[in-house]
């Protein structure tokens, strides 16, 4: 079984990647697929930020208030590192049960959809790192696009991550998503045939 980590900053593309991957018959593990499901309501993640900041993170349905919260732990370093260390831990359970169930189950290539992949250490359980990379201009824009966030406040999610540039010198593989998606698909292809066939 191949491993390929597979990140990337927020809003460069990586779950187009992701889903070119798996029309090639990559099984993913998507990391923020797990943390979302672990945030529904008396859930691991859900419980965790209502011990640690009370009902104040919650909206009116009981689901997490995701704009409040990320307002508090993308400005507040303290609230950052708390965050990475209680998640880290919870996410990364689930993420290894799930390996080893595509291990059983005679897998070929699994990639692990995780942004912050080097962040939590998880490059080392991967036999290689893919990166999706994006101009810094076009990753503000599609944040400001898909999020509803201010230009600042899209910068601070930017900043709050390991930078692009960074994630780039240590991949494997760069995967430029800048242009149509067509031509991210045509260069995953070439890629999947590259290395993995």
């Amino acid at each position: 079984m191949k491993i390929i980590g597979l990140t990337g900053g927020i809003a460069c593309g990586k779950s187009t990647v992701s889903a070119y991957l798996k029309q090639k018959g990559a099984f993913i593990i998507d990391g923020d697929a797990i943390a979302r499901k672990l945030s529904e309501p008396k859930k691991s993640i859900w419980q965790a930020y209502v011990n640690h900041f009370g009902d104040k993170v919650l909206n009116a349905d009981n689901s997490l208030n995701r704009r409040l919260i990320g307002q508090i732990v993308f400005t507040d370093e303290k609230e950052k590192t708390w965050m990475n260390t209680t998640m880290h831990p919870l996410i990364r359970d689930e993420i290894v049960k799930q390996i080893d169930e595509c291990r059983q189950n005679g897998i070929e290539v699994v990639i692990l959809d995780i942004p912050l992949l080097y962040e939590a250490n998880w490059d080392k359980f991967s036999d290689e790192v893919w990166v999706v990379k994006i101009s810094r201009q076009l990753q503000i824009e599609r944040i400001q696009n898909r999020d509803g966030l201010t230009k600042e406040e899209a910068i601070s999610r930017i900043d709050a991550q390991m930078s692009l540039e960074e994630k780039a010198k240590r991949a494997d593989v760069v995967i430029d998503s800048s242009n149509a998606p067509e031509v991210t698909s045509q260069l995953v292809e070439k890629i999947w045939n590259e290395r993995l066939l």
